[in-house]
C-alpha cells in the first residue's frame, strides 16, 4: 500500500515553465549568467524535457541578460566589494569570481577594486581575528604561522600577512602610502 502522502513526480519543463523558473532564480538571487545556466541545466537534468525541440538555455540567459534582470558586471561588483568588506584579499575575490563563472572585463573592474582596499581588507581581517595590533600579545612562532596561513588562505599576499602578524599589540603597521589606519 503507497505512503497516503507521497509527493506526484514534478512535470517535465517546458519552454514556458523554463523561463518562469529563470525569472524567479534571476528576481530571488543576485547571479551570474554561469550561475543561472548551471541552476537551469540542474532543472533540466532533475524534471526533463517536453518541448518539441532541445532548450535555447544560452538564449533564455541573454533575454534575462538585455532586460538586465542578469547583469554579470554588477554581479562581480556586488560580489567583490561585500568579500572585500568581510575582510577577503584580492586572490580570494578572484577565486570567488572565477567560480561563479565571471571573466573578462567584468572580473577585471572588480578586482582592480579589490587591490585597491586590499590593506583595508587586511585590517578588517586583523581585526575579526584579533591578529598583530588587535591581539592581547605577541604570539610565538607556531602561532604566527597559523595567523599568517589564515591571512594566505583569506587571500592577501604573504608579504602583507607578515606585516600585520608581526605588528605589536595596538601598533598597527603602516599603511601602503604610510597612512596611519588608527
Amino acid at each position: 500500500m503507497p505512503p497516503k502522502h507521497q509527493k506526484a513526480a514534478p512535470k517535465p519543463l517546458d519552454s514556458a515553465r523554463l523561463e518562469e523558473l529563470a525569472l524567479h532564480y534571476a528576481a530571488r538571487f543576485a547571479t551570474s549568467r554561469a550561475k543561472l545556466s548551471d541552476y537551469l541545466t540542474r532543472k533540466l537534468r532533475e524534471r526533463g524535457w517536453a518541448g518539441e525541440s532541445t532548450p535555447d538555455i544560452g538564449a533564455l540567459i541573454e533575454r534575462l541578460a538585455e532586460l538586465r534582470y542578469v547583469d554579470d558586471n554588477a554581479f562581480a561588483a556586488m560580489r567583490g566589494t561585500a568579500l572585500t568588506r568581510r575582510g577577503y584579499g584580492p586572490r580570494r575575490v578572484a577565486q570567488a569570481l572565477d567560480a561563479a563563472g565571471i571573466a573578462g572585463e567584468d572580473l577585471g573592474e572588480a578586482l582592480d577594486r579589490s587591490r585597491r582596499e586590499s590593506w583595508r581588507a587586511a585590517d578588517t581581517f586583523a581585526r575579526k581575528r584579533r591578529i598583530g595590533p588587535y591581539a592581547e600579545r605577541k604570539v610565538e612562532r607556531e602561532g604566527r604561522q597559523k595567523q599568517i596561513a589564515a591571512f594566505v588562505r583569506a587571500g592577501h599576499d604573504f608579504a602583507t600577512a607578515a606585516l600585520w602578524v608581526d605588528a605589536a599589540p595596538g601598533e598597527p603597521p603602516p599603511g601602503p602610502d604610510g597612512e596611519e589606519l588608527f
